[in-house]
């Protein structure tokens, strides 16, 4: 099967500076991949790199079967969706309003959202349980109701891949939770999903397959449980990390 998404042999860093090469993945429809790995190790710049929005130091990014360095930007966002860190947005915009720019985005530079966007946008907020937020101050919503729109505003775009740079970082146990049930239910829908995280155990919690990054490259990339050992984590956050099976089946790491 064609991969979503695909990484081959690639190098990202910052014009002549190299934060980390000899990255490979692939992002199967109806999976969630998790990035993880320390702050610093280059996470962002990876997903910068794999939404083409600067330029590969070596090797390619692949959106299906197409290298993304020949796909324009409305061809890209037809088939990648991105879901930022959910920050304070300084303008009143209405949730809705958020929501729809997701639906407007494979339209023209001069366009503006019709009846087929507008029912999108409100589809992907009923998906997710927030349809009674539509009419909200954007401003005035707590950080995991803010992380829900902006995955709704992926959801709009009808996008099959979605890439979520640290989606819950900053919120509470709550809204985590929330959040990552709604990651866990897109996959569901067939869509794949590639996020970022320094947390093991939200890595286990969420992901189908990890990719373990630290600061001196790719520690080891496959399903999560055999990826997830103490030699992997330790080598990783270059400290002693121990996994514990709870009583409920469920691994834990400290």
């Amino acid at each position: 099967m064609t991969p979503l998404l695909a990484a081959c042999d690639l190098a990202v860093g910052h014009g002549d500076r190299v934060l980390i090469r000899g990255v490979d993945l692939r992002l199967a429809p109806g999976k969630v991949l998790c990035v993880l790995g320390p702050n610093g190790a280059g996470k962002t710049t990876l997903f910068r790199t794999l939404l083409g929005l600067i330029p590969a130091l070596s090797g390619q990014v692949l959106l299906g079967a197409d290298p993304i360095t020949r796909l324009s930007r409305r061809q890209i966002a037809a088939r990648l969706a991105h879901v930022l860190q959910a920050l304070a947005n300084p303008f009143a915009f209405t949730a809705f309003d958020i929501v729809l720019m997701g639906a407007a985005a494979q339209l023209g530079a001069f366009a503006r959202p019709g009846r087929p966007e507008t029912a999108r946008a409100m589809v992907a907020m009923q998906d997710l349980g927030i349809a009674d937020l539509a009419a909200a101050d954007h401003t005035r919503l707590s950080g995991g109701q803010r992380q829900l729109v902006l995955i709704a505003r992926a959801l709009a775009q009808d996008a099959a891949a979605l890439v979520m740079d640290e989606p819950t970082t900053s919120l509470d146990f709550a809204n985590r939770r929330h959040v990552g049930q709604a990651i866990r239910r897109l996959a569901e829908t067939g869509r794949g999903v590639i996020l970022s995280s320094h947390d093991p155990d939200h890595a286990v919690a969420l992901a189908d397959e990890v990719l373990l990054m630290g600061r001196e490259g790719v520690v080891a990339y496959g399903p999560t449980e055999g990826t997830m050992t103490e030699a992997n984590l330790s080598r990783l956050y270059g400290v002693g990390i121990k996994r514990q099976l709870s009583a409920s089946g469920r691994l834990h790491f400290y």
